[in-house]
């Protein structure tokens, strides 16, 4: 390999790695970003934007920069994990003989608490939807996959028609990793995705294979995170806190809430680490601990 070679060059073979791992293009996005802003950086301080340039004390300096222009912990710590695989990648491929950043430490932010959505908040939302218009049924039945499904945004969207199986209450879902899992839904959600899937049929696009449909395919992302916020205002609702990473959280809490197992949550939201599991279910055990110690009242027994 060249030395001379440029970083972003070598960013697009490291691309092609991350594919055949099989890993979310939103990884690839972000793993990407680190090592273009990281070269940059090197440019506008008149480093080599090469293998020369890739050092313990520029990467020390770059993520001092990062904190100087105001970023947070977690920005920093996801640019940092970015260009740490990036290297660990660069010495597997024996592009590098060493690890020029061994031994840097950067820390870990404490995750985010994430409000629960409570059952008034969803009601008001399917309130909302009432009607029988398309885009009525349509976002009533992607709201109840959320909170009955617990699926990721980029989950939701990849659900084909043949996915469903109504009458099993099931739909199969591909998620991080490309990883097949199933999800599973109650009668009521069975029933608004029964009448959804009678309006989709007269929709322009119903031969598109996607289960939501907008007004030019496919739901894309974005368009369901638009239409939260649109129902959420109608709702009453603070538009920006209504989001699908929150229907998922609350779908976690609710579950463990119920006494369901800890295990089972992890295979049906298609975790592969045991760490989503204390993310996801801090708020549940804070609440379980305090019905448990409301309970003892050891106070009122002495």
């Amino acid at each position: 390999m060249a030395p001379k070679e440029s970083l972003e060059s070598l960013h697009h073979s490291f691309n092609r790695f991350l594919r055949v791992q099989g890993r979310a293009d939103r990884t690839i996005t972000l793993y990407g970003q680190s090592i273009t802003y990281f070269s940059r950086w090197l440019a506008q301080e008149g480093q080599p934007t090469d293998l020369s340039g890739l050092n313990r004390t520029n990467a020390l300096k770059w993520l001092d920069s990062l904190r100087e222009r105001g970023q947070t912990t977690g920005t920093v710590r996801t640019r940092w994990r970015g260009l740490r695989r990036f290297v660990g990648w660069l010495v597997a491929e024996e592009i590098l003989t060493t690890d020029p950043l061994a031994g840097i430490a950067v820390d870990t932010p404490a995750p985010p608490v994430v409000p629960i959505l409570t059952d008034a908040d969803l009601g008001a939302l399917l309130n909302t939807c009432k009607g029988r218009g398309f885009r009525q049924r349509r976002d009533e039945a992607l709201i109840r996959l959320l909170f009955d499904c617990g699926l990721r945004v980029s989950e939701l969207v990849g659900i084909d028609c043949k996915d469903l199986d109504l009458d099993a209450g099931s739909v199969a879902v591909t998620g991080k990793g490309s990883r097949m899992r199933m999800a599973y839904f109650g009668s009521r959600t069975a029933l608004a995705l029964d009448r959804y899937l009678r309006e989709r049929r007269g929709q322009r696009y119903s031969a598109d294979p996607g289960l939501l449909l907008s007004e030019r395919g496919r739901l894309s992302t974005d368009g369901v995170r638009d239409r939260l916020k649109v129902r959420a205002g109608q709702a009453g609702l603070d538009p920006t806190t209504v989001h699908p990473h929150r229907f998922r959280h609350t779908w976690a809490h609710d579950f463990l809430l119920h006494e369901g197992q800890e295990r089972d949550l992890k295979r049906l939201a298609g975790w592969s680490s045991d760490a989503m599991l204390s993310r996801y279910g801090a708020s549940a055990a804070d609440q379980r601990a305090r019905e448990a110690a409301q309970r003892l009242r050891r106070g009122d027994r002495v």
